[in-house]
């Protein structure tokens, strides 16, 4: 009986840590966030060679986190066929300010 104890413990604690890694949580800047303040104007960037041809630079953003702005720095991204980049973009909503964040669209 205590072999099966033990190996039912063990399944228990594998299973437990298993499960609490699958936590889900917002990406930053999700649609549900309202920033109360303007955001900071656009960083200047320093953009280089692209990795690859065909590749093409998407402009860093502000994001909002912790009750507040971060940068975060643009980047390369491949092209995806049959779809265009849609830039990070704030939008005033009442008395706050909505992100929607860059996405691929078709077209």
């Amino acid at each position: 009986m205590k072999l099966i104890s033990a190996k039912a413990a063990i399944a228990s604690v594998l299973l437990a840590t298993a499960v609490s890694a699958c936590v889900l949580a917002p990406a930053p800047g999700y649609r549900g966030v309202v920033a109360y303040a303007a955001p900071p104007p656009v960083r200047y960037e320093v953009v280089g060679v692209a990795p690859a041809p065909g590749y093409f630079w998407v402009g860093g953003a502000w994001f909002w986190e912790g009750g507040r702005y971060a940068w975060h720095p643009g980047y390369w991204q491949a092209p995806r066929p049959g779809y265009h980049w849609v830039a990070h973009s704030w939008h005033p909503v009442g008395n706050g300010y909505r992100m929607e964040p860059g996405h691929w669209s078709r077209g």
